[in-house]
């Protein structure tokens, strides 16, 4: 079966997939893409890190990539939470290093245990596209980190993109068909998580679409940094300071 004709899982199954490739997940991730997610990752940390920022929370945090980068790079005195919905990659999270000043919780993006107001700012990597089953279901976690945070606060989301060259996005799309399941299985020994993989990005928002996408969820601004040829992007999101 090739990949148009694949199906992917229902969102209930998708935690499934990550339950079999957390001990190989960020070794994974950073050979298919050249490393470049790690510089990805920093460059979103610098636009999340402007301006008043003590209260923090990485969703969809998977093995804490983002999370420890905020710690790396964040003010001593900053608070970071970390969600995911998979019990496996917090394990991993929680194993590493330093992992004692982040504050780690099993949780889904839909439905966070905070109160509203909570966050200076929330983060998402690499993650948007597990989200994005159906518009109604995106819209419902972004809708949820908009509730968590608090007037004036931001929402910043590192994930692949798609280049505004017709040419280079062809390129782009005819790596992760080739490249991405098969190299993907062969060292997390999982096909159905790198299949699923291959399928959601070149199927994921270009940065105009997220962007409106973003706005129809309620945030105020929304703006967008293209990085490496476009095939990725950072995006941020502000909550209105204004009474509603």
């Amino acid at each position: 079966m090739d990949q148009q004709a694949y199906s992917p899982p229902p969102a209930g199954r998708i935690g499934k997939l990550f339950e079999e490739v957390p001990e190989t997940y960020e070794r994974t991730n950073h050979v298919l893409t050249l490393g470049l997610d790690v510089i990805w990752r920093r460059k979103a940390v610098r636009h999340a890190l402007g301006g008043e920022c003590l209260r923090t929370l990485d969703v969809c945090t998977g093995t804490g990539d983002m999370a420890f980068c905020l710690r790396r790079f964040g003010r001593p005195d900053m608070s970071i939470s970390a969600v995911d919905f998979c019990e496996p990659m917090l394990q991993v999270a929680m194993r590493k290093p330093g992992s004692a000043g982040i504050r780690f919780l099993k949780a889904v993006a839909d439905n966070l245990p905070f109160p509203d107001e909570s966050f200076d700012l929330v983060t998402l990597s690499f993650a948007a596209r597990n989200l994005n089953t159906d518009r109604d279901s995106f819209l419902k976690c972004l809708r949820e980190f908009r509730r968590v945070i608090r007037p004036g606060g931001r929402f910043v989301c590192v994930e692949t993109s798609q280049p505004r060259s017709r040419f280079l996005r062809r390129c782009f799309h005819a790596y992760i068909g080739l490249i991405v399941r098969p190299v993907g299985r062969w060292l997390s020994g999982s096909d159905h998580a790198y299949r699923y993989l291959a399928h959601t990005i070149p199927r994921f928002h270009d940065p105009d679409e997220f962007c409106e996408v973003l706005r129809t969820a309620g945030f105020a601004e929304a703006s967008f940094v293209r990085m490496t040829f476009g095939i990725a992007a950072v995006h941020t999101a502000v909550v209105s300071s204004l009474s509603a």
